[in-house]
């Protein structure tokens, strides 16, 4: 039997097959992104460090050509269409060189307007 690695090695491996630089700031992105909510999980899940909000989508950090996408996610479960569709997430991320400043608050901002959307639909719904 071949031994997979636990959900955390796994995920542990995503930043440490990284490069310095872009580790260090993949890094400092995740510390970001933990820091603006106490209910902000941390897993993987497409084969790259994903976050989760009480069970809904959030966001995601990716290396992709040496650049570093951070994804906002607003699940499809919160959003509403008025015709029947099949609905998907809605997506936008930032594009972080790993060479430059982060822009720490507009993405720690980006991810508090998600919770309070996140906030509003689970109080309607439950």
């Amino acid at each position: 039997m071949i031994n997979q690695p636990s959900p955390k090695d796994a995920l542990n491996h995503y930043y440490e097959k990284q490069d310095a630089i872009t580790r260090e700031s993949l890094l400092a992105l995740k510390s970001i992104v933990l820091s603006v909510n106490n209910h902000i999980e941390h897993v993987r899940k497409y084969q790259i460090p994903f976050f989760c909000y009480k069970g809904l989508h959030l966001g995601f950090l990716w290396v992709r050509q040496k650049k570093i996408l951070v994804g906002f996610v607003e699940d499809k479960k919160t959003l509403t269409t008025a015709f029947e569709t099949r609905k998907k997430d809605k997506i936008s991320t930032i594009e972080i060189d790993p060479m430059e400043d982060i822009p720490f608050e507009t993405i720690q901002q980006g991810y508090i307007e998600l919770i309070e959307k996140y906030k509003t639909f689970l109080k309607n719904s439950g």
